[in-house]
């Protein structure tokens, strides 16, 4: 019997970093969907660019991995630096970006794209973007990523206290923004009630469609 390649993602980027194009490739396809997810939320429009920036950018880092944090965790505060240097960049002021106030519908206006097609999961996806941005972030980080408060921490820089802190804030800044976001009072009902599955259950790129 043929043993099978080595397919830990460690083993992989330092391959990659080797020249191996396959293990790029295969690193590439196991983590596209999660990466493609966190840009998609935020900057729909430019996710499919700095998705690739993120991957491109994680095999010039590779000599700054050390092993610390799992190469997902690595991918996903190199597209972390990767969004926050896009919107810097598309700011037409000389003003600092103010993720910690301003929201994705601020910083990038356009169409927002939804990832489910129940009017709770458009409704979350909406308010989401129109939360402060770092809180948008850990929510998605916490809830769609299933990411710890020390991922979430190696991810952003961001002590984690800190992390813990800003997902009791920001869903109260989430529940707060579909109160006033809905359309009516049985979506605003049905959405807030069901809240913890909603925003558990919304992540699905299959079915990622954008709306006004």
């Amino acid at each position: 019997m043929t043993s099978q390649p080595t397919t830990d993602d460690t083993a992989l980027l330092r391959s990659w970093q080797s020249g191996d194009q396959h293990a790029g490739s295969t690193l590439f396809h196991r983590h596209y969907p999660s990466i493609f997810r966190f840009f998609l939320s935020k900057v729909p429009e430019a996710a499919e660019d700095l998705v690739q920036r993120t991957f491109l950018g994680c095999l010039e880092a590779a000599d700054r991995f050390r092993g610390d944090a799992s190469v997902r965790t690595f991918l996903f505060s190199i597209a972390h630096n990767t969004l926050r240097h896009h919107l810097r960049g598309r700011r037409r002021s000389e003003l600092p970006l103010d993720s910690g106030m301003a929201s994705a519908a601020e910083l990038a206006p356009g169409p927002a794209t939804v990832l489910g097609r129940k009017k709770e999961q458009r409704l979350l996806l909406r308010a989401l973007r129109h939360i402060p941005l770092d809180h948008q972030i850990v929510l998605e980080l916490h809830y769609w990523e299933h990411c710890s408060a020390t991922q979430i921490a190696q991810i952003t820089g961001i002590p984690a206290g800190t992390i813990k802190t800003r997902i009791r804030r920001g869903r109260q800044l989430l529940q707060h923004k579909i109160t006033e976001l809905a359309e009516t009072p049985q979506q605003r009902t049905s959405t807030l009630d069901g809240f913890e599955e909603w925003i558990r259950a919304l992540p699905r790129v299959d079915d990622a469609q954008p709306v006004q």
